[in-house]
């Protein structure tokens, strides 16, 4: 086996809080080592354009944002590793995680931004108009379908609440479900169905996204889950609000979670419950999930782990 590879502070994810606690750490010199896991520069990169990221006046494509985040982080001396961690035990100390290609890493401190992946149809049509008419993020999206008719597939409080956010800027939101009753509170559901821009197709899932990069989502096939029957319904655009799920698998309950499986951290900081381990951005944020809340929380992870290390008497 290799020796073990020591580092001061372990990112453990290289979405905007990864790589901004990669940037506000690498300052402080703590030589940081970003562990980019399975999806490098993570959900901004399968995003096509971002406009509400300040400094960008025209906007920027999420990939390019996340390739100038990745040199900024490395100009000031942050280690890139291109790997997942497969185990941890973060309460030793240092704490150890072992990597997939056989690398073992010592911390002295550990910032958790694995962030949460949203819950897909997995559909080869879905992955490959992803960011051309189809997103699952309406707050970071909507903007870019005024005055066109959508749909959102969902039954939950997320997928009324998004319906609802999105008939801020479309023409008609037709909500998408595949039983006859929604599981949301009834609260948003009132506000949802007394929307007059908002219609519903019930028992109904979509089999297929039509459509193509250059002329964005035409249309879905739905089949009726009920008789089987399919047809195509027109609509310009795909929103998906069947939830998020937290990364934080690698972690095997070492972590406090809520109900749905985010880490919890203390009210105003990113302290987690094992001293030395931090956590920012969407894997611990269930309601923002924005690429600037993530980078902020990316920040204060960085800041509280420096502060923790130095009255640890571990950096000077």
């Amino acid at each position: 086996m290799s020796t073990p590879q020591h580092t001061k502070i372990a990112i453990i994810g290289s979405g905007a809080a990864g790589l901004t606690a990669a940037i506000y750490a690498a300052r402080a010199r703590l030589d940081p080592m970003v562990i980019h896991g399975s999806q490098p520069g993570g959900q901004l990169t399968i995003t096509t354009e971002v406009e509400n990221f300040p400094g960008f006046e025209h906007g920027i494509l999420g990939p390019d944002l996340m390739n100038v985040m990745t040199r900024q982080a490395e100009r000031f001396g942050t280690q890139m590793v291109h790997a997942m961690v497969e185990e941890s035990d973060l309460r030793a100390q240092p704490k150890r995680l072992t990597l997939d290609d056989g690398t073992q890493v010592l911390a002295d401190t550990v910032v958790i931004a694995t962030g949460a992946t949203a819950r897909l149809l997995g559909l080869p049509s879905e992955s490959a108009l992803m960011g051309y008419g189809v997103s699952a993020c309406a707050t970071c999206d909507g903007f870019f379908f005024r005055d066109k008719e959508i749909a959102v597939v969902g039954g939950g409080d997320s997928a009324m609440e998004e319906a609802t956010f999105l008939t801020k800027f479309a023409s008609k939101v037709t909500l998408i479900h595949r039983r006859d009753s929604f599981r949301a509170s009834q609260i948003m559901q009132e506000r949802a169905l007394n929307n007059p821009k908002i219609e519903v197709v019930w028992n109904a899932e979509v089999t297929e996204v039509l459509g193509s990069q250059q002329e964005g989502v035409t249309g879905l096939r739905l089949r009726d889950t009920v008789n089987s029957s399919e047809r195509t319904f027109v609509t310009q655009g795909l929103f998906l609000a069947i939830g998020h799920v937290p990364n934080t698998r690698f972690l095997k309950g070492q972590l406090p979670t809520d109900e749905s499986g985010y880490l919890i951290v203390k009210p105003g900081s990113t302290f987690t419950d094992i001293p030395g381990v931090f956590a920012a951005g969407d894997v611990a944020d269930k309601r923002y999930r924005q690429a600037i809340t993530a980078a902020g929380s990316g920040c204060m992870a960085a800041l509280d782990a420096e502060h923790w290390m130095t009255e640890a008497g571990l950096h000077t």
